[in-house]
């Protein structure tokens, strides 16, 4: 099998790392990676073990064909991405591992081969080609998207399992892309704005803020139509607080990452999709609007 990693930064360099044991894979990343990697090797820690391993890596792709390719860039290049390298999509499966809504829809116009994903995994940079894995926030899920389930699905999770990658197929990929959204929404800015992990967002002032951003949330995504398993924003609050907050609550988030790495964040692409969807709908979403607006402050305060 041949896999091809776009766009690969914490989360698809230690995907691919952990993938090439079982399968040919190829990563694009940045020059700085390539140079770190090609010299170093590529080094994983943490809960998925500890391991320093070769990986082949590059600012190109090498030719194809590709039975799969990974889309793991941030959110705001997604279309970037499909309009570079959609001459080689061809036949191969397209797979968006990535935060937020709408790459899936993206990545649908340049090829009707598309698998929806669901990643809830924290990754941190130790260095150009040393990642720490950090928090296991459950399965990662695969469907195809918008629904259902065939052979190509079930072959990528079998390989992820087989690669020590937890995952599982779902016939409601969708679902899963906006449950881990409501789950970023809540906790991914807020975290980052407040410079703090996921545990300290359980105090009060926070969690009134965290009620404000779900309920908002909930509300568009019915609005779109959205199966989620949990049926009411009461429901889906309380799954917050109880499974999903603990066994993540050292972590701080991916913007808080990226904001303190003087990079821009993904938010236009979590509570900022909430915020146009919202406005497609005429739903408002002032709590999400606010958040984004504070994200954006705080990327400008840092990154000047």
């Amino acid at each position: 099998m041949r896999i091809l990693v776009l766009g690969a930064g914490a989360v698809g360099l230690t995907v691919a790392a952990k993938l090439s044991k079982h399968a040919e894979v190829f990563a694009v990343c940045r020059e700085r990676c390539v140079s770190a990697i090609t010299n170093n090797s590529f080094t994983m820690t943490g809960i998925w073990g500890e391991e320093t391993m070769p990986l082949s890596v590059g600012t190109k792709p090498p030719a194809g064909p590709w039975d799969y390719i990974i889309i793991s860039t941030k959110s705001a290049a997604t279309r970037g991405i499909c309009e570079e390298y959609k001459d080689i999509f061809c036949d191969a499966e397209v797979v968006s591992l990535q935060n937020g809504i709408g790459n899936e829809e993206i990545i649908s116009e340049y090829t009707d081969n598309v698998i929806g994903a669901m990643i809830i995994t924290g990754f941190e940079w130790v260095s150009d080609s040393e990642i720490h894995v950090s928090v296991d926030g459950g399965e990662t899920v695969f469907g195809r998207f918008p629904s259902g389930i065939d052979e190509k699905v079930t072959a990528l999770t079998d390989l992820f399992n087989k690669c020590g990658m937890r995952t599982i197929s779902s016939e409601n990929v969708r679902g899963s892309v906006w449950g881990k959204a409501f789950y970023s929404c809540s906790l991914n800015p807020l975290g980052a704005v407040m410079e703090c992990p996921y545990g300290e967002l359980l105090q009060e002032p926070a969690w009134n803020i965290i009620e404000g951003i779900v309920r908002e949330a909930f509300a568009v995504s019915k609005a779109e139509g959205v199966e989620l398993e949990q049926k009411t924003a009461d429901e889906y609050l309380e799954f917050l607080k109880t499974k999903k907050i603990p066994p993540t609550a050292a972590h701080y988030s991916s913007m808080y990452q990226d904001i303190a790495a003087k990079r821009l964040t993904e938010v236009d692409f979590i509570n900022g999709a909430i915020v146009n969807l919202g406005k497609k709908h005429g739903i408002p979403t002032p709590v999400n609007e606010t958040i984004v607006n504070l994200t954006h402050f705080k990327e400008g305060l840092k990154c000047r």
